[in-house]
Order: structure tokens, then sequence, then C-alpha cells
């Protein structure tokens, strides 16, 4: 056991290093005055025996020396020794100190910030079994679009004949009406309806009760619900014995037979509660290959990848597609792992956010390299010093390490706790991200974060410390005491890093101006109808209570007419979707003039179902013909109205009005044998940066639509209207709750926010690195200064004149600047190509950005130049030339 107790007395020495030299010490003594005593017994004098002794020990100091360092992790102290040194020396500047601790906890704190949300949102794996062999299925063709959501019918045959998968699942967005009970208020639930094996297909278990068999996903099953955990503790407390009981869904009775952990949120968090599919939508619907609206859901089988699946599918796809040549049915199919096909649309923009994080800490770190350069050069004397009295370059440099890594470690913390501050911010501004609830800082945010903080603490200490000679030592302790220069090579360098600050400044400058004028020319787009003072509700009328179209057109009616008299009220209509709110819903149609299409063509157009009052509450122009008419209801709807892009698109310049528009799934009276084209409208946009698509208009009074947006132009602030609409709602039936309370600002808003969001986020990030630079620069030209006062004091007294020498100092200063303005813009080219897909009637080389940002950064470095240079003009030549 001797290295029980070595390691116990290394412990005892680390631990205890006074107490244990004391004892050491005292040991040694013990044994000197035994020896002593011995010498004296022999008759020795007490003097000379004591001499003997030491001679016979050596000399105390020594063999305790030895001793401490037999017995210590010399190694170790010596760290701590640095460690302690380090933190003394911060203390001693703390202007200095603070200066490069907010810098790296900047820096640092937008790094972990993007890092945990890249992590959380892309790269952690979703809570479920095997996630791995999860993946969703899409329709896709030959022609490109690789993503198309899946229709009933073909859905059933993947299902049936595929052999590569445990499970396939789909499931649908639909919204429920919650109705209250207990004096509880109703609200607009928003649901999936599901396959009854969507959850053993993605390995989740109820945590109360049970989730969906196969006898409750049947058309003739009683009706059976699954709650989300969220909404049983919101609205029933968490009650125990909800399990078995009903509860009121479009005024239908739903049993309540189970409800699902804490940490399900699939495919969001919004999600209240699941429904059986097949139980809640017709046969007829499930098994049509043409009404592409599920999402479908599949467990590979061990062993299967998604190549060899896709080729199963897309064999299956094409034999679908010769026993449906006629309809909109796809030849091939696509698969993506689920976390893939849940994010991918995010992917561009947050790995962009995270490289300008990463150019931002970057930017940190060689600011605090200039920095510590910078010190380094005034410290030359005393380095120079340690180094004659034997200190090797190792140990200088381990300390000048050690320095910046203190910085780095306490910025660090300084930093998480930014991060932390920013997480909280961004979750809760951008609810609207996947898996927004699971950004947090947890253990591997925290070893990431230590990992950050190590690597800038190496990097800014190590450039400084490696670049310093300092094996002329005669020549230093002479540079020191009259030279201007402190150290030329120090000088250069500080230019080196400073030119590579700008030029990664001028890259996030460039990036942000793209993204900028991209967010500025989206918010400008005309839509084509009313945006501002425009109020709009969502209303989805229950089918218990709303079992017919005269019933649904009538509650239309009434509330579009209650409306209409409220004050401030200058237009009210109903329509099934909105301008700006992205592509809703688009069938296939044929024109009864137009000759039979090839085999395998069709025409496709969007579906809207609006009101008479529709175009004129949202200022939509009519070109042609007429708008629709009140009388044109339920069984007499047999009239449509085009836009412009179907005019173009499938008339070819022909007159569009007295055509007819067959078609196949639109349940509208007429439509079968062809509703007659009354009117032609100006194009209107489905997203702010899309282009007008075909689009018809159909009588929202047919009856055959529950689900209705309610749009109010107002003479006043719209949101003032909101209470008021409501009540309005509540006279015709108090049980209808309401969804989607926004403006036509707010819709827009939406449809940008990605764009706002990146663009303001690398702005931010690009301003921070401007003003990194212009400190970097004014402390580059002021260091200059001061070592040169000596030498500007001889040319002022030679006769240079002071617009010279300042003319001389800012040629110094703006030097780096534009060398990394040069090297910033050669960069730029590439990172605006990485980012290309982002921009919006931006191009990725827009000369007007790239002169902005030129611009900008020169009058900056000019601006940040100026007093030093200034100061260098006004130096009294007689006080420079008395300096030291």
């Amino acid at each position: 056991m001797r290295w029980m107790d070595k390691l116990l007395m290394r412990s005892k020495m680390l631990l205890g290093r006074d107490r244990a030299g004391r004892q050491l010490s005292e040991e040694l003594e013990f044994h000197l005055e035994q020896q002593t005593a011995e010498n004296v017994a022999a008759g020795m004098s007490r003097e000379e025996a004591r001499r003997a002794a030491l001679r016979s020990f050596g000399n105390p100091a020594t063999l305790r020396d030895q001793a401490r360092d037999t017995w210590s992790w010399q190694g170790l102290e010596l760290l701590l020794s640095d460690i302690r040194f380090g933190i003394r020396t911060l203390v001693r500047t703390p202007g200095f100190s603070l200066l490069a601790i907010l810098v790296m906890g900047l820096g640092i704190g937008a790094n972990v910030a993007l890092f945990t949300v890249v992590r959380s949102v892309l790269l952690k794996p979703l809570p479920f079994k095997d996630q791995g062999r999860l993946v969703r299925l899409y329709e896709a063709n030959t022609k490109g679009f690789q993503d198309n959501i899946v229709a009933g019918g073909t859905f059933a045959s993947w299902q049936t004949q595929a052999h590569s998968f445990e499970g396939m699942a789909i499931k649908k967005a639909v919204d429920y009406n919650l109705s209250g009970a207990a004096g509880q208020l109703p609200e607009l639930a928003h649901a999936q309806q599901a396959s009854w094996n969507m959850f053993p297909v993605l390995g989740v278990e109820a945590a109360v009760g049970r989730v969906f068999l196969p006898s409750d996903d049947r058309r003739d099953a009683n009706a059976t619900v699954v709650l989300t955990w969220g909404l049983w503790k919101r609205r029933y407390g968490g009650d125990p014995d909800l399990i078995g009981k009903t509860i009121l869904l479009d005024a239908r009775p739903f049993t309540v037979i189970g409800v699902l952990p804490a940490w399900f949120n699939y495919p969001d968090s919004q999600v209240q509660l699941w429904t059986p599919i097949y139980h809640e939508r017709s046969p007829e619907v499930m098994n049509m290959h043409t009404a592409h609206n599920l999402d479908a859901v599949a467990r590979l089988k061990p062993g299967v990848s998604i190549d060899q699946a896709t080729a199963e599918l897309n064999t299956i796809q094409r034999q679908i597609r010769r026993q449906f040549p006629d309809g909109p049915v796809n030849d091939a199919a696509n698969i993506r792992p689920i976390l893939d096909a849940e994010v991918f649309r995010l992917k561009t923009g947050l790995y962009a956010m995270f490289a300008a994080t990463g150019c931002l800490l970057l930017i940190a770190c060689l600011n605090i390299a200039n920095l510590l350069v910078a010190r380094a050069a005034t410290r030359r004397k005393e380095t120079a010093v340690r180094t004659a009295l034997g200190g090797s370059r190792a140990r200088l440099i381990r300390g000048q390490v050690i320095e910046s890594i203190v910085l780095s470690v306490v910025g660090g913390a300084i930093g998480l706790a930014l991060a932390e501050a920013a997480l909280l911010w961004l979750v809760h501004a951008r609810q609207d991200i996947p898996r927004a609830d699971s950004i947090h800082i947890d253990t591997m945010v925290v070893l990431f974060t230590m990992g950050v903080m190590l690597v800038c603490g190496l990097v800014a200490g190590l450039i400084p410390a490696l670049s310093s000679n300092d094996k002329h030592i005669l020549r230093i302790l002479h540079e020191s005491s009259r030279s201007y220069s402190g150290g030329q090579g120090g000088v250069r360098l500080r230019r080196v890093l400073l030119g590579l600050q700008v030029g990664l400044t001028v890259v996030l400058l460039i990036s942000a101006g793209l993204l900028l004028k991209t967010y500025t020319r989206l918010r400008s787009v005309d839509i084509g109808c009313a945006t501002h003072d425009v109020l709009t509700m969502e209303i989805d009328l229950p089918k218990g209570s709303y079992d017919s179209p005269a019933k649904i057109v009538t509650f239309y009616e009434q509330l579009a007419e209650r409306v209409r008299q409220l004050p401030g009220v200058q237009a009210a209509a109903v329509s099934t979707e909105l301008p700006g709110q992205g592509h809703i819903r688009d069938d296939v149609f044929t024109i009864r003039e137009h000759p039979p299409l090839p085999k395998g063509q069709v025409l496709d157009a969007s579906t809207v179902f609006v009101d008479p009052g529709y175009f004129s509450a949202m200022r939509i122009l009519l070109l042609e013909g007429r708008f629709l008419r009140p009388d044109e209801r339920l069984d007499h709807s047999g009239a449509v109205i085009v836009n412009q892009a179907f005019v173009r698109q499938f008339l070819n310049g022909e007159n569009a009005l007295g055509k007819h528009v067959k078609l196949d799934m639109v349940d509208v009276a007429g439509a079968d044998t062809g509703l007659q084209i009354v009117g032609v409208v100006a194009d209107t946009l489905e997203t702010v940066s899309s282009t007008p698509y075909p689009t018809i208009y159909y009588p929202f009074y047919a009856g055959s639509e529950r689900s209705g947006m309610l749009v109010v132009r107002t003479r006043q602030a719209p949101s003032g209207l909101a209470l008021p609409v409501q009540r309005a709602i509540a006279q015709i039936d108090p049980s209808l709750a309401v969804a989607n309370v926004l403006t036509m600002d707010q819709i827009l808003g939406q449809s940008t926010i990605n764009a706002s969001f990146d663009a303001t986020l690398l702005f931010a990030f690009a301003v921070i690195s401007l003003v990194l630079a212009a400190v970097g620069l004014f402390g580059v030209l002021s260091y200059i200064v001061a070592q040169r006062t000596p030498e500007i004091g001889i040319r002022i007294a030679l006769g240079a004149q002071r617009p010279q020498v300042m003319r001389l100092m800012l040629s110094d200063g703006l030097r780096p600047a534009i060398f990394g303005l040069v090297l910033g813009l050669i960069a730029s080219t590439g990172a605006a190509q990485l980012i290309q897909s982002m921009l919006y009637g931006t191009p990725a080389l827009d000369p007007a950005v790239y002169a902005l940002v030129s611009t900008t950064l020169l009058f900056t470095a000019i601006a940040a130049c100026a007093v030093p240079a200034w100061r260098a003009s006004r130096l009294d030549p007689m006080t420079a030339l008395r300096m030291d």
C-alpha cells in the first residue's frame, strides 16, 4: 500500500502546504538535534557537534526543498502559482480586464445561445424510441416537386404493399370547438386526426389511460379522444376521473380514453388533442388518390435504409400512376428522417446565424489578442528581466496563456448568463420555431461553453505569446528605454489582427445588409389587397350544430350583417383563406369549352370560397364582368370568379367570361357539370415572396365550408373592434369560440418573421463587430502614437507641419482597415452565395449593399483614427522630446 501512503503525503503537501512544511522542518531539526547530541556525547563541544551534524546531513534548506519536490505535485503547484499571478496581474489593471471580459462575454454568449438553438432544434434527437428509424413519407414527381403531402388512397396502397416498414400511420391537422362545462368558456382547440397506430409507430404510450385501438378507428365506433398533458392539466386540473367521461367537440360527445405524457409535443406544442381519423373522415375521402391532405409517418424495419424504402415506394407509386393517369396523382415518392422533415426549412437560416456568431467570437478573440499584444509590448522590459533571471520561454508563454484563459473563463461565465437571457427571449418571441420548448441550456451546452472558453483563451493567449521574441534581452531593454517602436513585431502583429477583424466585420455587415434589404422588399410587396386597418378572425362551426348547408349559410349571413352594422366598420366579409397566409388548398379542373387534355395532364388552381362582399371589403379590383351576387347561394351557386393568373395560364388571351370550369372535388352545386366564370379580378399573393397563382373563387354561401375567416375593414384601429365582433358572434351562438384574431398587418408580419428575425439578429452581430473593430482601430493608433511620441516630437521640431503629422498617423491607422476591407469584400462574395436561398429580390452581389458597407466601414475607421491622429498633431515638441 505504498502508493496509498504516497498519495496521502502528496495530498497533504498540496492541501496543507504550510503545515506540511513546518512538520518537515521540525522533523529535520529533530534528526539534526539527535546527531548533535550523539556528537556531544562523543566528547565534542556543542558548537563543533552542531557543525559536524550539519556536515553529515547537508544543507537543511536544500534537504527541505528536495523532500518537498519528492512528495508534492510540483507541476500543479507551479500552475496554481501562475494562475494566482495572472489573477493578481489582471486585478492591477481593472480597466483592461473589464474591457477584455466584456468583449469575450459578448462573443461567447452569442455563440453559446446559437449553439443551443441549433443543437436543440436541428441536432437533438426527438424523444421517441429508435428515432433513427422514424421517417416522414411524401409523394413526389419526376418534375422536381419532392415534398407533397399524401392522398388517403395512396397511403392505403403504400400500407398494404410496402414491406420496408414496421408500421405506417397518417395524421391531419384540424380544429375542434371544445365546448365549455361548469362555467368554462368554449375554445377552439388545435388537434390532430390520426390513424389508430400513430402512437405505436412513434413508440409512445399514454401517461394516463390508453391510446387508440383498431376498434376506435372505425366509422361505426364510439367517438374517442386522447388529450395532451397540457390541456388535461390546464382545463381539467389533471383530474384522473376524466378518463371514461365525455367532452363536447364540435357539439358532439367524445369519450376521453387517455392522456399523453408531459414530454410529448409532436408535431408541435400547440396541439391539444387527438382523434381517430378513419372514424372522423368518410371512406370515400380516405380512399381518394387525388386529395393530397395527409401527413404520413412510418418506422423502418431494422436494417432497411431510406434509399431501399424509397425505391420500393417509387415502384408502388408508378403503379398507382398507371392506374390513375388522368388525375393529380404523383409518379414518385420521397422519404426524409422525421427530425429533418420537421426542421429542414430552418436549416439554412440557423446555420447562417451560427456561422455569424462564430465570426463574432473570432472577432472577439482577435480583439483580446490585440489587447494582449499591446499589453505584452508595455511589459517587454518586465519579461526581459524575468528571462535574465532564469525564467524559461515555456514558463513565460504559459503565464500569458493562463492570463488569457482566466479572462476567457470569467467572460464565459458572463456569456453563459447572457445566453440564458437571450434564449428566454427567443423562446418567448419565436414560439413558431419547431421544438421551441426544447431549447434550453443543458449539460452538453455547459461542456460546449467550457470548450469555447478554453479554445478562446488559448487562441487569444498564444498569438501574442508566440509572436514575442525575447532572445535578445539587451536589445529589448534598450528598446524599452528610448526607442519609439516598443517592438516593431508587436506593431505589425496588431495591424494584421486588426485587418482580420475588419475583414470578418465586413462579411457580417454585407450579409446583414443583404438580409435587411430582403426583409424591406418583402414588407413593401403589394399583395394585391387592403392590408391596413383590417381585422381577421377564424371561425369553425361544429358539425353537430351545423349539420346542413342551410344552417351554415344562415349563420355566416347573419354574422356578416351584424358586423357591418357595428360602429367603425366599413366593410365585412367571409372567406376560407386570405392573401398572405400561404397556400392552403388547390383542386384540379377542366374547362368545358376546351378540348380534353392529353393523358396524364391536369389543370390545377387554388381554391377559395368567398361571400359576395369579399372583393369590396378587401379592395381587390374587378377587371372584367361582375362580383358574386347574394342570391347565388345553396343550390343556385353556379358562378365563379377567376384571377388574372388563371386567364394568363389557362385561357391564353381568350375572353374568360362565359367559360365553364368543371371540378372533381369541390362540393358546390353544378361543379361536376361546370360553373360559369362571371368575373375576373386582380391577382393577390399567397405569400409575400410568391408569384400570383391561378385562383378560382367559389361562392361561400354554397354551404359546403364550415370554417371561415371573418374579414372586417375598419375606420379606426382594428384591434378595438375585436371584442365587439366577438360579442356579435356570441349573440348568434354563445358556444362558438374564435381563434387567430389578427390584423392583416400581423398576418403579413408572421409571413416575414423569419426574414425579420434573421436580418435583425445578423445586423446586431454586425453592429457589435463594427464597434469592436472601431475600438481596435482606436487602440492600435493610440498605441502607435504613444510609442512614436519622441519621433513625432523630432519631426515637428524639424519643421513638419501638423496636417502632415495627422496624415501620417491616419495612414498608419487606415492601412489595416483598408486591408481588412478588401479582404472582407472578397470573402463576402462567397458568404453571400451561401445565404442566397434566404434572399428575395436582392442579388447576392448587390452593388448598393457593398458600396454602403464599404462607405460605413471607411467612415467608422476614419472616425476611430481621427482622435489619436489629432492628438499626435497637437504634441508639444519639447514635451515629447523630454519623454523617456
